[in-house]
Order: structure tokens, then sequence, then C-alpha cells
């Protein structure tokens, strides 16, 4: 039997998905989260098989979440569920260990599919996902600003276009608020900006953040 825990902070959703996968023979349902620090948590605890992750999570993003739990749980098998496909976050959460990646697109059956494969050992990226990847390193390719940016940096990044004080931060990834401080200018010369407001611009026209509806 493959335990299953599903992290996704919005309720419909995580209610959606525990009805396509609470059938399927083989599988056991052991936790729900909605914040990346209750993931944590309930990973220790539940030592599940297979997690699937939100990257969107308030506070802790899923990024971060998935390092977190790869280091302390190394077999576990983390699957991506996001609305995000933009480079650099697909290939940045297949490099820290992610053994899936899947759009909020996918229809039931693949969702299924991918869930069985990586219990199995198996990666399973999503022909979406697999689409763009393959895009991104075709000679000629305009590449994203972030692209140079590390883990940690998109990490702080994906936290400060949310709206998130230094100091939030500081917390949340337990490093002091002047680290924090050093990683925010580092950002804006590296991807060209001066300010938060033009960093969310920034990230909005290469899609690492939706636009509010």
């Amino acid at each position: 039997m493959t335990k299953l825990m599903i992290v996704e902070d919005h309720d419909l959703v995580r209610t959606g998905l525990r009805n396509i996968l609470e059938g399927v023979a083989g599988l056991e349902l052991v936790a729900e989260a909605s914040t990346g620090e209750d993931a944590i948590q309930l990973a220790r605890q539940h030592q599940p098989d297979v997690i699937l992750m939100d990257v969107g999570l308030p506070g802790l993003s899923g990024l971060e979440t998935t390092e977190r739990i790869l280091k302390m749980q190394p077999d576990t098998r983390i699957i991506i569920l996001t609305a995000f496909t933009e480079p650099p976050l697909p290939a940045r959460l297949l490099d820290i260990g992610a053994s899936g990646y899947l759009t909020k697109a996918c229809d039931a059956r693949e969702l299924v599919v991918a869930v069985k494969a990586v219990s199995r050992g198996e990666r399973y990226i999503g022909s979406e996902i697999a689409q763009q990847l393959a895009l991104s390193l075709l000679p000629g390719t305009p590449q994203s600003p972030f692209q140079e940016l590390t883990a940690r940096e998109l990490e702080v990044m994906m936290m400060l276009i949310q709206g998130m004080k230094m100091n939030a931060i500081a917390e949340v990834i337990n490093v002091s608020p002047k680290t924090i401080a050093t990683y925010k200018y580092r950002i804006y010369d590296k991807v060209g900006v001066n300010s938060e407001v033009e960093l969310l611009r920034l990230a909005l026209r290469y899609g690492l953040v939706k636009p509010s509806p």
C-alpha cells in the first residue's frame, strides 16, 4: 500500500484531489496539509511514500518545503502539482529531488498514472512541463532572467512577490533579516530590478506568478 499525502492550500482543490485518489486501489491517503510548515510536521509523523505538493503555498513555499522534506526523508517521492510551468521553477524543483511535475490542468487519469509511476521509483513529467523544459534548452531560446537565481534566491524571491516582509521571511527560513536583505539585493542585481514592484512585474511577465482575477 502506497501512503499518500496532499499539500495544497486551497480547500476546493484539496477536496478534488482527495475525491480522485481516495478510491484508487493500492493508495492510502494518510494526511493533508495547507502550509509548508504543517507538511513538514505531518511528513515526519506519517512517513508518506508519495507527496502531492503545491508550489504557491503561503509562507514556506513548495520549493523550500520539498527541499526540507527530502533532506529529512530522502526516500519520499514528491510530485509537484502547480499552475506554474515557466522556467526556472520546473528545473529547480527537479534538481532538488522532486520525482514528478504536473500542471493543475492535468486530468484525473494522468494524476493517478503519475502517482503510481513515482511510487515505483520512476520520474513523471507532464507533457506541458516536458515541452517547456525542452524549449528552454534550445539554442537561441530567450532565457528567463530568473534562470540565474539559486534555489534559495528563488525561494526568497517567491516570498517577496507574495508581499512578505523581510523579518517574516527570515523567520520562515530560519536565517537573520540581514541575510534576507543580502539575498534581496542580490536578486535585484541578477534580474535587473530596483524595487519589489519591479520584481513583481517581472515575475508576472515571465509567468512565475499569476495575475489576480
